[in-house]
């Protein structure tokens, strides 16, 4: 888990198409590879960027160790030559990303990468195991805080996670798409993120009766006082006993800061109800009623429709695992190769389906935004030559029905670029945000998303159109391919 150098997390193909085009050195021109998604993960309008800032760490490490080389060797396929090449190995391109936080859409690029293609295709399987697990769980994230309406989600999936690096990461990813804080302390520690938690059945259960158990964690956490109440009868003995333990605080001149109660099991939506006219009834109208067991955003939806006494949610199994969804389905695909002339020759993959005909070239993305409302309008993808100017009108166009047009009125719209320069020559020349920094700016982003697109069922789907020149140049490819 501590291991920085991950040079060897990558399928054995990769290493033996290495090995082809360092044999065949004519072969190994400098490409440009995209790695990008089809569809929006748990049926959504939308996905939330995650997990550059570990694919930084693996690039800056990507390197051959001599543990690493003899074990290359004692698989009895690659050759001393292209072993000796390995030992001075270092990335040298490169990479074009979104930024951690940033919402984005279907077929457009989340990482660009442009280097020799020995390196580009190692790079290839880390790449996408770090950015669609973190993007999967940020966007998992985003979409359960959307149901929380503004009530504070807790993330504690960690001992359900798929191993110890899911659990780790899957709580930055968490914290990104918009979670308050983790019961995680190691990612606590790692990412310098908010860290929560409470108490277990257990710790009610080790003492002689519930009373005291609420007692002494009271006296031991009087700032940060939640009591779980449903260890035997939540209305006849938690809440009272509960309610019981915070007046004697009251009484004992202790501030009650930040207090209330959790609820694990049962019949959320009307237990939280009773609890909450109990709670309000005794003098404790800020007390805190907070709620766990098998939460996603559709029940967390449901509750809220049902009018629960709920305002703080910890969720665990179904967002650490992304439980509906457990797979980001991100490609990385091949978008074009150097000619002898120096310039790049875009390359396109066909396909039976028509998704998975990817867009050629080398490329960047515009976003568009409406001015009046600040909401995103569509993304544009371009050829990276491309300039647009906002006091001119803009003609945008579905790809896939291109007579389905929308003219963007000089004035009335905003155009931002979308990805940042990471990579230059091998060197980094990005500084990854702070994690809470990040989540901030994930925040604003989700902001720019209309209500339509936000929803979680039937979400509007934001336009991703491709220039009027890429367009062509698709197109063009597409009908050399069908002449061959």
């Amino acid at each position: 888990m501590d291991r920085q150098n991950l040079t060897l997390l990558t399928d054995l193909y990769e290493l033996t198409m290495m090995q082809g085009y360092f044999k065949n050195m004519a072969q190994n021109e400098m490409v440009i590879f995209d790695a990008f998604y089809r569809s929006n993960p748990c049926g959504g309008g939308y996905a939330i960027s995650a997990g550059l800032e570990q694919v930084i760490q693996y690039i800056k490490n990507l390197r051959f160790e001599q543990e690493d080389i003899d074990y290359l060797a004692s698989l009895k396929i690659f050759d001393g030559d292209f072993l000796d090449y390995l030992k001075d190995f270092r990335f040298s391109g490169d990479i074009y990303a979104i930024p951690e936080g940033t919402v984005m859409f279907p077929r457009e690029p989340m990482i660009k990468v442009i280097a020799p293609i020995m390196e580009a295709q190692l790079v290839e399987t880390a790449i996408l195991n770090i950015i669609n697990h973190q993007s999967l769980i940020a966007t998992k994230s985003a979409r359960v805080c959307y149901a929380a309406q503004g009530d504070g989600i807790m993330e504690f999936g960690l001992r359900r996670a798929q191993g110890p690096d899911a659990g780790i990461y899957g709580a930055r990813a968490a914290m990104i798409g918009g979670c308050i804080g983790t019961s995680n302390v190691l990612a606590g520690q790692l990412f310098d993120v908010p860290v929560k938690g409470t108490h277990a059945h257990s710790w009610i259960m080790s003492f002689p009766d519930e009373y005291t158990a609420f007692k002494t964690y009271a006296d031991m956490y009087p700032s940060a006082c939640i009591l779980l109440v449903d260890t035997y009868d939540t209305l006849k003995s938690g809440v009272p006993n509960a309610i019981r333990v915070f007046t004697e605080m009251r009484e004992a001149g202790i501030p009650l800061t930040f207090y209330g109660i959790r609820l694990d099991s049962g019949d959320l939506a009307y237990l939280s109800k009773k609890a909450r006219k109990m709670l309000d009834a005794a003098g404790f109208p800020d007390a805190v009623i907070s709620a766990s067991n098998d939460l996603d955003e559709f029940l967390i939806d449901s509750l809220k429709t049902q009018g629960a006494a709920i305002t703080s949610w910890g969720v665990g199994t179904n967002l650490i695992t992304s439980k509906d969804n457990p797979s980001f389905g991100g490609v990385y695909k091949l978008a074009a190769v150097m000619g002898p002339d120096g310039n790049f020759v875009p390359k396109i993959k066909l396909s039976e389906n028509t998704e998975k005909i990817t867009n050629p070239g080398n490329k960047k993305i515009y976003r568009i935004y409406e001015k009046e409302t600040g909401k995103i309008k569509a993304d544009l993808i371009c050829l990276v030559e491309e300039h647009f100017d906002e006091n001119e009108d803009l003609m945008l166009f579905d790809p896939q029905e291109p007579w389905k047009k929308t003219r963007m009125r000089g004035g009335t719209y905003r155009i931002r670029p979308v990805m940042e320069h990471i990579f230059h020559k091998g060197e980094c020349i990005y500084t990854s945000p702070r994690v809470m920094d990040i989540r901030a700016y994930c925040q604003k982003e989700l902001d720019t998303l209309w209500e339509e697109t936000k929803r979680l069922v039937n979400p509007h789907q934001v336009y991703v159109d491709l220039s009027a020149r890429l367009y062509d140049i698709k197109i063009q490819l597409l009908d050399q391919m069908s002449e061959k």
